[in-house]
């Protein structure tokens, strides 16, 4: 079943006590239009948290035998953590390429870690068969109405915090961040624009909004490690394609730009995925408009070579 707003709403009343309500800072000086909202700060360093608890509070009985996910870095994180706070095993499968500072912290958190693959459907397809080896319940690191409805509480927050906003920029990998917010966003306020950004390299939801359905990339290549999707999810697409106004690409050399601007400018640390929405906005906006950074998990010797 497609969620809905309301399901962000029970999400958002779930998670009060579970995961942190990050702050919306402008960009730019006092009068500027530009707002971010800040989910580098957020428990394990990315918006991750939101979907994980909600899926895995919700799904409280299956998972007492223990998790398994699949993730790049951040949302292997997330579950770790979660799994650490409720008290249950864990298993991460992560690329093999990860990110050395996102496998540690996956591993600090207690969990096992499995490595396989370089795409998220790689990961996925390993961390199935893992369930079913092991009698584990999978937490999809995306396509699901739980992870999609505790994502979209980033939209809420959003609007309660800034409810001049006209514009809402919102990084897209497997697309359960676009689509929770455009859900909640939408439910309360329809006039507000909600734009996916996806790097040049794998833009599957901008091929597929301009295709008019799911289309499957031959291959991906990007820095931004948490955005290398092949195709949208199956709930993710029917979702942003109902909700989203428009989705747009940014270019490698813009992404980095974006985050050595955040670091000098805005004295804010964020991931190549997190500083894709920061990318799309590359002139000062005319109207208030929020760009999602989500994730602050960067390696360090990427942001050495950077400033």
């Amino acid at each position: 079943m497609l969620p809905t707003s309301r399901d962000v709403l029970e999400a958002a009343q779930r998670l009060q006590t579970r995961v942190l309500r990050t702050p919306l800072v402008r960009m730019g000086g006092a009068d500027a239009p530009l707002f971010l909202k800040l989910e580098s700060l957020q428990v394990t360093g990315s918006f991750k948290p939101r979907g994980a608890f909600h899926h895995v509070l919700k799904n409280a009985e299956a998972c007492g035998r223990g998790v398994v996910t699949a993730s790049s870095g951040n949302h292997g994180q997330a579950v770790a953590y979660v799994a650490r706070q409720l008290g249950v095993s864990c298993v991460v499968v992560v690329p093999e390429d990860v990110v050395p500072v996102k496998l540690e912290a996956i591993q600090r958190w207690g969990a096992e870690v499995v490595r396989y693959g370089h795409t998220t459907e790689d990961r996925i397809g390993r961390a199935r068969e893992l369930a079913e080896e092991r009698g584990l319940h999978y937490v999809p690191p995306f396509d699901d109405p739980d992870v999609i409805a505790g994502q979209g509480t980033v939209g809420l927050e959003i609007l309660q915090d800034c409810p001049e906003v006209e514009a809402i920029y919102v990084p897209c990998g497997g697309g359960g961040l676009i689509s929770g917010i455009a859900l909640a966003v939408k439910g309360l306020r329809p006039d507000v624009r909600v734009i996916g950004v996806e790097p040049e390299g794998a833009a599957c939801f901008f091929a597929s909004w301009k295709a008019g359905r799911r289309v499957r990339l031959g291959a991906v290549d990007t820095v931004a490690d948490g955005l290398r999707a092949l195709e949208p999810g199956v709930l993710t697409w029917e979702v942003a394609s109902r909700y989203v106004d428009a989705f747009t690409t940014v270019r490698e050399e813009e992404i980095l730009d974006a985050m050595r601007r955040l670091v000098l400018d805005a004295k804010v640390v964020a991931e190549p995925s997190g500083a894709v929405a920061v990318a799309a906005l590359r002139d000062a906006p005319q109207s208030p408009s929020v760009a999602v950074l989500s994730g602050g998990n960067v390696d360090p010797a990427l942001l050495r070579r950077l400033l």
